[in-house]
């Protein structure tokens, strides 16, 4: 019996991965593609052969390295730039791409940003996300919409087993409330607006903590550790126990696509939350991640704790991907150990003169080799 059900299960699968077949000239709205996990979709989506628009802002000079969507060829370049905030602009988008599939990604990001300045945090993870949905209200053609959120908008109490999609939204700082409210936003919108058989259909991501080459972003772990790394010098670790469910960058955002596919495919029905998260024996606490990249890099890699007052951050996090497994055919394919080797890969390869746009193409085309599904 269990072998009937996997082999169910690799059939749904096969048939939802990324690929060209589906992906093959849709229309798709990416919002965020100028960050470090749009910039990985929106290469991705140009090489499945999708018409990219990206909506998001300039990016910022890289600390460490050049920003990844320069560094990659500029992929979505047709919207020009813009803020969410910004009602008219978000809307200006909607009408120039005319698309067949959203992908929010675009946010404020970090947690520590969210105490320094909750108001910003509040209104683009927040208002940002009513804009990009009142404009999806009116956009003829439009089939599907994919909000990513965060794991982060659980009410985590600590809890020792994983969050699953049915649990309350909620948050300690800023950045975790914005995330749980743009949840709720999410669902509000759902039922209100995007209930109608002909569609269309709206559905919220929430990943864990991602990985992989091109995050220049200041104040998180494996860019933080690059830039030591690279000079030499010890990175400071705030919380080496804290344990997150972390993953290779192309883990979600595969996720993201098929759910994106199902929308389309089975309407309402995936019309939900979905949690796209590691394995329980991939959530690793950080001292651990460090150690793995401290190893994967060699010489000049080192770690000290971090002795200064910070605020708060969760120590325990995990989320449920039962229901994505099962639901969706989606499963992880590149254990925690093998993303920490690709992601130390793509930045010492960088860093010797290989092209980043190259060597991100290569990880896509590896990753879809783990799946069979290499174009």
């Amino acid at each position: 019996m269990a072998e009937r059900q996997c082999a169910v299960e690799d059939v749904v699968m096969q048939s939802r991965f990324p690929s060209s077949a589906f992906w093959g000239g849709k229309r798709v709205l990416l919002t965020g593609h100028t960050g470090f996990k749009g910039g990985w979709t929106a290469m991705w989506l140009e090489l499945l052969g999708a018409e990219v628009y990206g909506l998001a802002l300039s990016p910022v000079a890289a600390l460490g390295g050049e920003a990844l969507w320069h560094a990659i060829g500029r992929p979505g370049d047709r919207c020009g730039f813009a803020d969410i905030r910004d009602a008219a602009a978000v809307e200006a988008a909607f009408a120039m791409a005319r698309p067949d599939v959203v992908l929010h990604m675009a946010a404020q990001a970090l947690v520590h940003p969210s105490y320094d300045d909750p108001v910003t945090t509040f209104d683009t993870n927040v208002m940002g996300l009513v804009n990009v949905l009142e404009a999806a209200r009116r956009s003829p053609g439009l089939q599907a919409i994919v909000n990513v959120t965060s794991d982060k908008c659980y009410e985590n109490t600590e809890q020792v087993w994983a969050y699953r999609e049915t649990e309350p939204m909620g948050g300690s700082d800023p950045y975790s409330a914005s995330k749980g409210c743009a949840e709720l936003v999410t669902a509000s919108y759902r039922r209100s607006f995007f209930s109608q058989p002909d569609g269309p259909f709206l559905a919220s991501a929430r990943a864990g903590n991602v990985i992989g080459g091109g995050d220049w972003s200041a104040d998180r772990l494996v860019p933080d550790c690059i830039r030591s790394f690279s000079r030499q010098a010890n990175v400071l670790i705030r919380n080496p126990l804290s344990t997150r469910p972390w993953q290779h960058v192309l883990e979600p955002i595969t996720g993201y696509l098929m759910l994106a596919q199902a929308l389309i495919e089975s309407g309402f029905e995936a019309a939900q939350g979905w949690n796209f998260g590691p394995p329980d024996d991939d959530a690793w606490p950080v001292g651990r991640i460090v150690d793995a990249l401290c190893k994967a890099w060699g010489v000049g890699a080192g770690w000290v704790r971090d002795e200064a007052v910070r605020p708060h951050e969760a120590m325990l996090l995990r989320v449920d991907a039962s229901k994505a497994r099962i639901g969706l055919g989606w499963r992880p394919r590149l254990p925690i150990a093998e993303g920490l080797a690709w992601t130390v890969d793509w930045y010492k390869s960088v860093a010797a003169g290989q092209s980043a746009r190259n060597v991100t193409i290569n990880h896509i085309r590896a990753y879809e080799a783990l799946s069979g599904a290499a174009q």
